[in-house]
């Protein structure tokens, strides 16, 4: 009888298993998409600025729109370096609806081409996802906003 059921017991762990075995995703393969995630759909990833003058900043608003089937929600959005800040959306945004990523650079003391990008991380089908804003820092021009010293009237002559 207790050889009976240690044999129970043995082949009920070997189903139990092999069952494991058989539903579990195989190692380093991924799981099925969600079909009714998230999707983050923008009317523009890339923005150029075009030629702008060195001193103040930017801006360019990324509106986006959730055309999934459930809430999205920005975990993180981030620049590529410290002469740019975004601002985002912070709530969830719900399936068709629209959210917004503010993106400022800093054009002060940076004369020349640029090219930014702003990494976004989230729950949507593409967890990972990168908008860019790009365009040239034409230097001042200090002749037009510094005056040019004139001899004064009142000055002797040598």
């Amino acid at each position: 009888m207790l050889r009976h059921f240690t044999l129970m017991i043995l082949l009920t762990l070997g189903a139990l298993y092999l069952s494991a075995q058989n539903t579990a995703p195989a190692e380093g393969s991924n799981p099925a998409p969600n079909p009714n995630a998230p999707k983050i759909t923008f009317k523009e990833e890339v923005y150029n600025f075009g030629e702008v003058p060195e001193g103040p900043a930017v801006t360019h608003e990324f509106k986006f729109t959730n055309t999934g089937r459930e809430p999205l929600v920005l975990s993180n959005v981030k620049a590529s370096c410290g002469c740019t800040t975004p601002h985002w959306t912070k709530e969830p945004v719900l399936p068709g609806k629209e959210g917004v990523i503010t993106v400022t650079y800093n054009t002060q003391g940076r004369p020349g081409p640029f090219s930014k990008t702003v990494t976004i991380t989230s729950n949507a089908d593409e967890p990972t996802k990168i908008i860019t804003i790009k365009g040239e820092v034409m230097k001042d021009d200090p002749s037009k906003s510094v005056p040019i010293v004139q001899p004064s009237m009142l000055a002797p002559k040598n």
